[in-house]
């Protein structure tokens, strides 16, 4: 294991910023199992911010809307739609961490700062990534309460039924023509992160559409960002699409993980999430590439479950389609069977897919 610069223990949480965060927490909870845990808003003396805290398995996600016009929340809703902000990291000390990426070249978001309350206190700092992405660095070792001062604890009064999911796999970015390399960079000096893996437009094409990635993670393997940018192709891609919609550089995908898929994607699907759609005739040579796996091959079928193998096993995956109404964001949900890498051989059933709804979108 690398010795980190800055040692990450995980993904504290992840902030979105929405147009309407009790609505998006009902869809959280009901389509995708998540439970309510804190909140605060008007009621916890805040005048200008409602932020809903939903939780399942080790992921935490952050709904946040403006309760005023003219604040920074509805300015990024306006000009983003519904997006990922804050992709907080947990750290053990955040000054820290906030020093070194400072004295390494990043860019301050805002400077350290404890907030405390009767259940204890957190530090947070935080710098910036690509587009207004923010990465706060968390520090909640001397806290017990619910999520952080300022937050009250609160319960749904509805019964909600969890689908499985555990952990963030990995968060993706997608950032403009040329930029890859420049954060890819960004994250090895800054944060210290290691180069995983590269795929270039020879790996991740279709007849009409292309892109590249690379993927960095720090040295015990926690925290994974892929970085995409566009490459030429003789239509609009994904990426191409994403940033004309999303208005620059962002989040594309958060993964989640399970340790069984089949049951999760029935669940999800049953409680109306949208997904990709593959043809049946991936299914027909699909084991000559990837061989024995455990699972029965009819199932991943009827639930469009792509499968891929590397050195180490093979992985299971499903990606939704966006979840709001800007062809933006979505979910992949991963169950690794000892696959360590990223469904490289999916890539092209993956693209066509999504070539297909962005034919839908009239955006090709």
């Amino acid at each position: 294991m690398n010795q980190d610069a800055m040692p990450l223990l995980g993904t504290d949480h992840v902030e979105f910023y929405v147009g309407n965060a009790k609505q998006s927490a009902h869809y959280y909870q009901t389509a995708f199992g998540y439970k309510l845990v804190a909140y605060r808003g008007l009621e916890t003396g805040d005048k200008e911010l409602c932020t809903y805290v939903l939780e399942q398995g080790k992921i935490r996600l952050l709904l946040t809307s403006a309760l005023v016009p003219d604040h920074p929340v509805a300015e990024h809703v306006k000009k983003h739609g519904d997006g990922v902000k804050t992709l907080a990291l947990w750290v053990d000390d955040a000054e820290n961490a906030y020093k070194v990426a400072l004295e390494r070249g990043a860019k301050s978001a805002f400077e350290p700062k404890t907030l405390s309350d009767e259940d204890g206190e957190v530090k947070l700092a935080g710098i910036y990534t690509y587009g207004e992405t923010v990465h706060t660095f968390v520090e909640r070792k001397n806290y017990k309460g619910a999520f952080m001062p300022g937050y009250m604890a609160k319960e749904s009064p509805m019964k909600i039924q969890p689908v499985g999911l555990k952990y963030i796999d990995h968060c993706v970015g997608n950032v403009g023509w040329g930029e890859m390399n420049k954060w890819v960079e960004y994250y090895q000096k800054v944060m210290g992160f290691n180069l995983l893996i590269t795929f270039d437009d020879n790996d991740i094409s279709t007849e009409y559409t292309a892109l590249m990635s690379k993927v960095v993670s720090n040295g015990n393997g926690y925290v994974k960002f892929p970085i995409n940018e566009p490459a030429e192709g003789r239509k609009k891609s994904q990426i191409e699409e994403y940033i004309d919609f999303y208005q620059g550089g962002g989040v594309q995908h958060i993964a989640v993980a399970t340790d069984n898929i089949i049951e999760t994607v029935s669940q999800l699907r049953a409680n109306g999430v949208d997904f990709l759609y593959v043809p049946d005739n991936y299914y027909d040579t699909v084991l000559d590439r990837v061989g024995k796996i455990e699972e029965d091959l009819e199932e991943l079928k009827k639930l469009n479950i792509l499968i891929d193998r590397d050195e180490d096993g093979y992985l299971l995956q499903i990606f939704t389609k966006p979840v709001q109404d800007r062809p933006t964001v979505f979910y992949e949900i991963i169950q690794r069977c000892g696959a360590q890498s990223f469904g490289k051989g999916n890539f092209k059933a993956l693209f066509e897919a999504i070539e297909r709804e962005q034919e839908l979108r009239g955006t090709l």
